[in-house]
């Protein structure tokens, strides 16, 4: 499977399954030997290759394969544990009854929900989807631990604080700088938005899920999925990686200290497992602090070993972050003000929300935060000046994924933040102005529709400078609607224009959006396979029409994109 994800706590056949069946098929060994159990097979029919309806049996060495797929593919929405979050349970019990050709469907098709259709993409072929319709079936093995002995020895200090540039390259606007991920390839590319050109690609981690900046925008941090944390100094003639660290197996979330007083001080990693937030010196990302985050969640009080940390914000009010323990249904607001050279204290504030909360941002005052909790179809926003929730609002769609949603102004309902949704083609305009616009406040203003039935929408952006919302649909099963990018009307919301890739990129993807600095392009990634390259695309805000393709043989598989005025400024 290529770049190995989890370094897996024992052999693979001493840990395959957690029981043995009473048929008497247990461990057998290594090699191609069978592992695991096949309740109503005692004869073990099933074998490595086959797939017995209510229970399949998995070798060692596809034991090994299916667990690297199942991290690269399944785990960010599944857990680790397979309890579920933003899809389902698919613990043995869950998939037993299903049976190995309805699951087999599932995976090769997708839905129109939001499940990506693995096979029919081809991102995984027959042989693989069969793989994991049977490996779902079966316990899932235990993960690994990762502690702060481990953060620490896996810390590394490429290029010292004092040798580092001591201003910008001249001539350059790197203020208006893209890193665009390059996920499947491990690395980023750093693209000159002025010029369109590739200035640097840099190694990463695994599957980089977002970039984050430093307060004063001059370092990019990617926390990829096999939790290493990168740290991109853009002041370098040819930006490049100053330092690095592995803060967990698996992980999703970063952000940076942004009060006045703490600029660039601190980072901190959120955790999918193990579940823990990571405290690290921003300018060389020494670990400082690790706090686990298994909690007891809002419903019954059960608890979760597997709470995560999804979203993570810096707040503007107070010297906190805001961060989201997705499975628990909480939102925690860290206080690191006196936590010193890690010394010190942190104190945490915990805010009951919903479940499962996901992604988030801010709106137009950068005080009220909206978070989805996407099990439960609403929207959780906080207060961040008083430190409460106000309110966990109804949607009126299926799975609200908004990443950082998308902020405007109103000619009639005021400021609103807006989220499309995974599993229906709902666009909802929330009300964020209490102030100004009493009557609209954290009430939904505004539904439309996308053209098209079902989800399969990730991300929805505009700008100030724009009169238009943007939202993309990757996760469509219907290549066309996936290959297609839908542009809303900021004053009357009815839906423009379709912007449909170019010819040679359709089957690729259209993912992720985002603007220059000055708000007049919007880039769309066509996301392409791993086994070619994928392309950047410029499309001019005033017009629609494309403007500029960025190719580079190096652009492989290009998904999130963060410009760096935005996402220092939070403008979205």
């Amino acid at each position: 499977m290529g770049l190995r994800r989890f370094t897996w706590l024992a052999a693979s056949a001493a840990l395959a399954v957690g029981f043995v069946a009473a048929s008497g098929c247990g461990p057998q060994g290594s090699g191609n030997k069978p592992v695991g159990n096949a309740p109503g097979n005692a004869a073990g029919t099933a074998g490595t290759g086959g797939g017995a309806a209510d229970g399949a049996l998995l070798s060692a060495a596809e034991m090994e394969t299916a667990k690297d797929i199942y991290f690269d593919r399944c785990a960010g929405c599944h857990g680790v544990l397979r309890k579920g979050a933003t899809g389902p349970n698919i613990e043995p019990a869950s998939t037993k009854p299903k049976g190995t050709e309805y699951l087999k469907k599932i995976i090769n098709d997708g839905t129109d929900k939001g499940m990506p259709e693995w096979g029919k993409s081809g991102t995984l072929n027959a042989q693989d989807v069969d793989l994991m319709a049977r490996y779902i079936q079966v316990d899932p093995p235990a993960p690994p631990e990762w502690s702060l002995k481990d953060m620490k020895s896996s810390h590394k200090v490429l290029v010292p604080v004092a040798q580092r540039p001591s201003a910008p390259p001249p001539g350059r606007n790197w203020q208006n700088y893209f890193g665009v991920i390059l996920r499947d390839v491990g690395k980023v590319a750093i693209i000159d938005g002025d010029t369109k050109k590739v200035i640097s690609i840099v190694k990463s981690g695994f599957a980089v899920h977002i970039l984050r900046t430093s307060a004063s925008g001059r370092y990019f941090y990617t926390i990829g999925r096999d939790g290493r944390v990168t740290l991109i100094d853009l002041w370098m003639e040819k930006p490049d990686t100053v330092a690095e660290v592995k803060a967990a197996n698996d992980a999703r979330s970063i952000d940076t200290s942004k009060f006045e007083g703490f600029e660039d001080k601190y980072a901190i990693v959120g955790g999918y497992w193990p579940p823990v937030m990571a405290v690290l010196k921003g300018d060389t990302l020494e670990p400082i602090r690790v706090i686990s985050t298994s909690s007891y969640e809002i419903d019954e009080g059960t608890f979760v070993r597997e709470a995560r940390v999804a979203a993570i914000v810096s707040d503007h009010h107070h010297p906190t972050w805001v961060v989201n323990i997705k499975e628990a249904g909480q939102i925690w607001l860290v206080d690191y003000s006196k936590l010193g050279d890690g010394e010190g204290t942190v104190s945490i504030d915990q805010i009951r929300a919903e479940r499962f909360l996901h992604d988030g941002g801010w709106d137009t005052s950068k005080r009220y935060f909206l978070v989805a909790a996407n099990a439960r179809n609403k929207v959780s926003i906080i207060d961040t000046q008083s430190q409460k929730l106000v309110k966990n609002l109804d949607t009126g769609g299926v799975k609200p994924h908004p990443g950082r949603g998308a902020n405007l102004v109103h000619p009639q309902f005021g400021p609103l933040w807006a989220t499309g949704h995974v599993g229906s083609n709902d666009v909802t305009f929330i009300g964020t102005d209490p102030d100004g616009h009493p009557d609209n406040a954290f009430k939904v203003v505004k539904k439309v529709q996308l053209p098209g039935d079902g989800g399969g929408n990730l991300f929805i952006k505009t700008h100030p400078n724009s009169q238009h919302i943007y939202c993309d649909r990757p996760l469509h099963p219907d290549v066309t609607l996936a290959d297609s990018i839908f542009v809303l009307d900021k004053n009357s919301f009815e839906h423009k224009k379709t912007l449909t890739i170019p010819e040679q990129f359709r089957g690729h993807k259209a993912v992720h959006l985002e603007f220059n600095k000055d708000g007049n392009e919007i880039w769309v990634c066509a996301w392409g396979k791993k086994s070619g390259t994928g392309a950047i695309l410029v499309y001019d805000d005033k017009t629609l029409e494309l403007k500029a393709t960025i190719t580079d043989p190096e652009l492989v598989t290009p998904t999130g994109h963060f410009n760096v005025w935005n996402t220092v400024k939070d403008i979205y």
